[in-house]
């Protein structure tokens, strides 16, 4: 009978071929997370073309440009109708608001009343949107009475439109006087420190 044979010791050509097969597998598991990586990374980045700027000019039929009141000059006026108020005695706010409606600049006299806040940027709104003075406006409320009803419009006297090349840029309300032509007297001493 045979003996039976002693089991082969692995030859240094299969350590280094375990070693060799450990080590490729892990460089394959390290380029591919790298490479699904990669991939993952550039499919959230978008590309050029997505990043460049949309073009809506043109040739500038698109566009439309408008003239705005600075807060510099909205604070001048804003301070010549408070100057004229003050020359009377009268304690009042006043309110510049720009051709939307949105406030540039409101300065409350020293002892103008609470209310006044309120209605001098309600007047100034209503004076811009209608291009004109609202002492005018309220006029018309005896043929359009649900004028009224129209949301942030005052229709009292006491704003002044402000206008460059016959369109309305701005509006200026003064309210806290005790008559509305006062305060549409002051409003419009803001307008006039505008032309100076």
């Amino acid at each position: 009978m045979k003996k039976p044979s002693k089991l082969a010791k692995p030859s240094k050509l299969s350590k280094s071929s375990v070693r060799t097969r450990v080590l490729v597998t892990a460089v394959l598991a390290a380029t591919a997370a790298g490479t699904v990586g990669a991939v993952s990374a550039s499919a959230g980045t978008p590309d050029a073309a997505a990043q460049a700027p949309v073009a809506a000019d043109a040739g500038s039929r698109n566009l439309t440009q408008s003239t705005h009141l600075t807060v510099a000059a909205a604070t001048k006026a804003a301070q010549a109708s408070l100057d004229a108020a003050k020359k009377e005695n009268q304690r009042v706010t006043v309110a510049v608001v720009d051709r939307n409606g949105n406030t540039i600049v409101t300065l409350r006299g020293d002892g103008a009343g609470p209310q006044s806040y309120e209605s001098a940027e309600r007047k100034a709104y209503t004076a811009v949107s209608w291009n004109a003075p609202t002492s005018e406006l309220a006029k018309r409320l005896t043929q359009t009475p649900n004028l009224k009803d129209i949301p942030g419009t005052l229709f009292l006297a006491g704003g002044a439109p402000v206008t460059a090349k016959n369109a309305p840029i701005a509006g200026i309300g003064v309210a806290g006087a005790p008559s509305g032509d006062l305060d549409e007297k002051f409003a419009k001493a803001g307008v006039a420190a505008l032309g100076r």
